[in-house]
């Protein structure tokens, strides 16, 4: 029996070829007068996006200031920067161009810029969250779904602290996605935001209660489609069609209409354990959930193999048995097979690090809130369980 819910997705999405132009209009639309404008690398300088952005916002007057920068694992430190700047200019919108690390800075900017004292509180539960200033983005990577989704994680460098916080005041007004403003990707970047889309449902669709069947067909069919598209962009960079899928799903994976009538919002141990593995050694995101994923269901499927035997036909059309263990396993295994086939690491080996045991007791504790929680809904991870699963992931 599926639980009550409500679905909040209050972000206006525009869609298509050349929509970064209307940015002026969508921000006018806002009532506001100053725009950080909020970025990542000197791409979007050298693309000309900025430009273009530039130019829609002096065609409606608006004045803006920049801030570029913004790193994968985006850091506390420049959330700082960017609190001060926009109290200095009279910031009153913040403008994320880029991915989720981009939209993730501006969300914490915002969340700085509405309450007095440190906005790291936060992220550390010490205080709850009122609001956040407007935030709109211009997308250009397909990944972290943070353009309509309530969450934003930052890296604090003082201890590598990676933790998220989730606030409906920081959905984003509107979100711009032209597809083709992906095509410059780096194709281990597209892999890695493919891995971290498809994990956003997984996290959703692998839990021990009841789900709603409509929900279910949505978020296998999302799921099927990122590997189709995923496959294609393999060998077409430049396929608008694969492009536009797989930015429609970012957003759809993690603005909560792959969980909605679930009776859990869903098992986040795999994310909980990527984090700790981001602070410490500042992996991909979208590569750390594929590198820990294998380990994790491996060592949590057997309390309802049903469910990834259902998942392994469904999603990858394998026919099932009368051995739902056995065919849970083989599930896992196809997953293991396509983040391989796109490039992706399926342990800590191929992820690029091989952290000491005492490392991987620093993760564990920090997993932990350092003893305060447990993780997972699928199996509740204790420390044992938690480092079980990294030594597992480290054997590779």
């Amino acid at each position: 029996m599926s639980a009550e819910f409500t679905y909040y997705a209050p972000t206006r999405v525009v869609f298509g070829k050349d929509t970064e132009k209307q940015v002026g209009t969508l921000v006018k639309e806002q009532g506001c007068k100053k725009v950080l404008l909020h970025y990542g690398s000197e791409s979007a300088k050298r693309s000309g996006l900025l430009d273009r952005i530039k130019a829609s916002l002096d065609a409606e007057r608006i004045n803006y200031v920049e801030l570029g920068g913004v790193v994968p694992n985006p850091r506390l430190s420049k959330v700082h920067e960017g609190i001060e700047l926009c109290k200095r200019e009279g910031v009153d919108f913040l403008l994320a161009v880029g991915g989720g690390s981009v939209i993730d800075s501006a969300k914490a900017i915002g969340y700085g810029l509405y309450h007095s004292g440190e906005v790291w509180d936060f992220y550390e539960q010490k205080r709850q969250v009122e609001g956040c200033y407007p935030v709109g983005t211009v997308l250009t990577i397909a990944a972290a779904g943070s353009e309509m989704s309530s969450s934003s994680v930052i890296t604090n460098e003082e201890g590598n602290l990676k933790r998220g916080l989730n606030h409906d005041s920081s959905r984003c007004k509107f979100a711009i996605m032209n597809p083709e403003l992906t095509y410059t990707l780096p194709q281990y970047q597209t892999m890695c935001g493919a891995a971290d889309i498809m994990m956003h449902t997984m996290e959703r669709y692998f839990i021990v209660g009841d789900t709603m069947d409509l929900t279910d067909e949505i978020a296998e069919g999302l799921l099927r489609t990122v590997v189709k598209a995923a496959l294609i962009l393999k060998d077409h960079n430049d396929d608008y069609d694969a492009r536009a899928n797989i930015m429609w799903a970012s957003s759809l994976s993690h603005n909560g209409l792959t969980g909605a009538g679930n009776t859990s919002r869903g098992d986040w141990a795999p994310h909980q354990l990527e984090h700790e593995m981001g602070g410490m050694f500042d992996v991909a995101h979208g590569a750390g959930l594929a590198a820990i994923w294998d380990s994790w269901a491996r060592y949590v499927y057997k309390q309802k193999p049903e469910r990834f035997a259902r998942f392994g036909n469904a999603v990858f059309g394998m026919e099932r048995t009368n051995d739902a263990e056995a065919d849970a396993l083989k599930a896992i295994e196809q997953v293991k097979t396509f983040f391989k086939s796109i490039s992706m690491p399926t342990n800590f080996r191929e992820l690029g690090i091989a952290p000491t045991e005492e490392q991987i007791d620093e993760m564990t504790l920090k997993a932990t809130f350092f003893g305060k929680r447990t993780l997972g809904d699928f199996l509740v991870l204790g420390a044992k369980e938690i480092k079980d699963i990294y030594l597992d992931a480290n054997k590779g």
